[in-house]
Parts: structure tokens; C-alpha cells; sequence
């Protein structure tokens, strides 16, 4: 963490007596270990429109896994054929949370999303949940979504590609306000709250159609790039909603808030190495004269000397790698 740095914090409420939830999101000290972790790296730091992006999937993915209180992993990726080939933002049920990014040529000062990853409108938004106790050779739900519109006008903002992602998956209203630079991630979600039961009318018929929703979202909308960044939680939603009446949770923050961690282990890279076959690791190790597996995520490093590899192969159920060449930093 950054010296000086704030706590990271998770702000979730309801309208009273409107079918309408929201969340907002500030990630201040987690977000910026991400990208400290990666400026530390041999690759170095992201482009600024990289950062700028990661930041917002990173904001996002803390909302959308706080709303649906899922037990898992939820994962957002982009990927296509800009420069940016693949962008990642992990979060646990927790709200430990992850990021990545792989960048490929040169990304333009200034460059939007369609710079990034959609040049050829190739590029793709996917959201994956994994859950904790899935049940082996059952796989994950995913969900996928183009970066263009019924068009196939390429959209620009990270906020419309997801809104359009919940309208398809789960056929709910949804309005996102994100933003980043290196200091904050923050983002605002306001949705319609799911049909209960008894309710006579569908989700998908009442699309567009709730004024209440319809209110709190154009208002959600009003707030800039600006106080989302530099307003405190309690100051946004005061300005935004002074004249609704809001049910407010016992913020997440500290350790039971958004915080960078990694999921990287050395059993997890023994495995990936056991997939690749016992000859193609000596052929690694004779050529190098060590597997070396770097963390993309935190930048932990790991390394499997030939003795390492022998024992990988004799008994699979021995934690590797063996004291003096374990993970380093």
C-alpha cells in the first residue's frame, strides 16, 4: 500500500419503498498496489488509458460481485484485437480482489475502448462466476458480450458495454457510473431491483418502463468524472439523492472490505507444470536450467530447479517448490 493512502470501501443501499438497490465503490489503497506491484515489475507500468481502464473493471467488478452476493470468484475480462489483448479484474466473495492486463504494441495518448481492444470491433466483454465449491469437471456460467451496439457502432464506455451485459443476462435495469486515474477506482451502480415472486409482470416486460428507477438512474448519471473521484461516499450519494429516501448498510471496508490479494500458489504452478508433460519440463530446465513462472497478477515469481521437476513427477502430492527455491518477490 501507498504511503498515505486511504481504505478502500464498499457503500451498499436501498430507496426506501422503490424497487431500486445501489452501490458505490471506492478502491483507494487496493487499487493502488495494483498498479504499484506492477510498476515494480520487469514489464514496468501500464499506459495510462490501460490503467485507466483496469481501473474501471476493477470498480465495476467490486459492485457486481457485492449486488449478487455470489459465493466465488466473478471475473470480468475484455479481450480482442487492439494493443490491449486481454484485461482482467478478479473478485472474491470477500472482496479480495485482483487485476492484469496485457498489452501488445503501442497504445495512443488518450486512447478510448475501441483503441484498446476493439479496433476491428472484434472485441469482446465476458463475466465469468465461479464458485467456490464447484463441483469437479462442472464448469463455470459465463456470459459474453460484443463491444458494439445493435448497430455495430463500437461503444466507448466500459459503463454501457455492462449495462447492456445485465439487460441481456439478468433482464434488469442498470446505470454505471465509473471512473479512474492512479490515485482512486470508483464506481456507482443503481439497478431495479428483481420482480418478486407474486409480481404479475415479468423483468424482461418491465424493461425501461419504472419511473422510480427511471428517476434515481438520470440522477445517478448527473454525477461527473470528478466528485466521482475526489468525493467522499457520504457526499456523493447526498448531493445526488437529498430528496430520497435512502436505507444505507454498514459500509465493507478494512478487512472485510475491497483489498488487493492474490490467489497465486506454488501448488497451483506445480499443477500447470504437471500439464505440461515430464518431457517438455526437462526440455524447459536443459535449455534454462530452471522453470521460471511469473505471477501476472502480483508479480510473485516461482521457480522449479531439475531436483524440483524429479519430485513434481515422483509424487505429485508433495508440496513444491522445496525451501530454498520457493516463490520469491
Amino acid at each position: 500500500m501507498k504511503r498515505g493512502a486511504t481504505v478502500s470501501e464498499l457503500h451498499r443501499f436501498v430507496f426506501e419503498g422503490l424497487p431500486v438497490r445501489g452501490a458505490l465503490v471506492r478502491l483507494t489503497d487496493a487499487w493502488q498496489e495494483i498498479l504499484q506491484r506492477r510498476q515494480l515489475s520487469a514489464t514496468g507500468a501500464w499506459p495510462q488509458p490501460v490503467r485507466a481502464l483496469l481501473g474501471e473493471m476493477t470498480a465495476a467488478g467490486a459492485l457486481m460481485q457485492a449486488n449478487i452476493k455470489f459465493d466465488g470468484a466473478l471475473i470480468l475480462q475484455i479481450f480482442g484485437d487492439g494493443p490491449v489483448k486481454l484485461a482482467v479484474a478478479e473478485v472474491q466473495a470477500d472482496l479480495r480482489l485482483r487485476a492484469t492486463a496485457t498489452v501488445e504494441g503501442e497504445v495512443a495518448a488518450g486512447a478510448r475502448l475501441s483503441g484498446l481492444v476493439n479496433v476491428g470491433n472484434k472485441g469482446r466483454c465476458a463475466i465469468t462466476l465461479d464458485p467456490r465449491t464447484r463441483a469437479p469437471g462442472r464448469q463455470p456460467y459465463q456470459g459474453v458480450v460484443p463491444l458494439f451496439g445493435d448497430r455495430r457502432e463500437k461503444i466507448e464506455a466500459l459503463s454501457a458495454v455492462l449495462e447492456h451485459y445485465m439487460l441481456q443476462s439478468e433482464q434488469l435495469d442498470t446505470k454505471l457510473v465509473l471512473a479512474a486515474d492512479d490515485r482512486v477506482a470508483a464506481g456507482l451502480l443503481i439497478q431495479r431491483m428483481p420482480a418478486e415472486g407474486g409480481s404479475a409482470r415479468p423483468d424482461e416486460e418491465r424493461i425501461g418502463l419504472d419511473e422510480d428507477y427511471n428517476r434515481i438512474a438520470t440522477l445517478a448519471a448527473s454525477l461527473t468524472r470528478e466528485e466521482l473521484l475526489t468525493l467522499d461516499a457520504d457526499t456523493v450519494l447526498r448531493r445526488l439523492f437529498w430528496q430520497e429516501r435512502l436505507q444505507r448498510f454498514a459500509p465493507r471496508t478494512g478487512a472485510d472490505g475491497p483489498r488487493f490479494a492474490c490467489t497465486c500458489s506454488s501448488e497451483r504452478v506445480a499443477a500447470m507444470i504437471r500439464g505440461l508433460g515430464q518431457d517438455e519440463a526437462a526440455g524447459i530446465i536443459a535449455e534454462r536450467g530452471e522453470i521460471e513462472v511469473g505471477c501476472e497478477f502480483c508479480g510473485r515469481q516461482y521457480r522449479f530447479d531439475a531436483v524440483d521437476a524429479a519430485q513434481l513427477f515422483a509424487a505429485p502430492g508433495v508440496p513444491l517448490p522445496r525451501p530454498g527455491s520457493s516463490a520469491v518477490h
